[in-house]
């Protein structure tokens, strides 16, 4: 690989460094033709972006991003590296668990997910548990919501009076 070309794929991997909020490295040796293929479309039916990548070239990307700091994923930078990048923090996590049914590879070496640091596959329960940003707005969502249901659903059920408003609101104290 010339240096051209490895400026060029620097470069590329920064700008997708720069636009994403989850990043995750696993360790693919092993795999054969098949059960990567078998990985690719898997990723692509998640919407996640799979890259095997040099290590050093991936290095230099995560240096080279300004505003956020990569250097806690630094040490997992040995060996075979393959990078997911995904809009959802859980999804290459459950992807992972997926094909870890069929074989024992991929390992996750680490992850960066908004800027939390999880290094080692002992990480891919808890990944797998986290919550997208939506899921988490929504439940909050959900919480706002339940004291006004249940105060429209009081006006409702006791008809437009006030002693009906009362009496419901005293025994919903009960």
């Amino acid at each position: 690989m010339t240096k051209q070309e490895k400026a060029q794929v620097i470069e590329e991997l920064q700008e997708v460094l720069k636009g994403t909020n989850v990043l995750y490295i696993a360790d693919t040796d092993g795999l054969n033709a098949q059960q990567t293929s078998d990985l690719r479309r898997a990723c692509f039916k998640e919407s996640i972006s799979m890259k095997v990548v040099k290590n050093t070239l991936l290095k230099k990307a995560m240096e080279n991003v300004e505003d956020k700091d990569f250097s806690g994923l630094f040490e997992s930078l040995k060996g075979n590296s393959t990078i997911f990048i995904s809009e959802k923090g859980n999804a290459p996590a459950k992807l992972i668990q997926i094909i870890r049914k069929k074989s024992d590879k991929p390992l996750l070496k680490a992850a960066w997910v908004d800027s939390a640091v999880f290094l080692g596959d002992s990480q891919l329960d808890i990944l797998s548990n986290l919550k997208s940003k939506e899921e988490l707005v929504g439940e909050i969502i959900g919480l706002l919501q339940s004291p006004i249901k249940n105060v429209v659903s009081a006006l409702k059920s006791s008809g437009n009076t006030i002693a009906g408003l009362v009496k419901t609101l005293s025994e919903k104290a009960k």
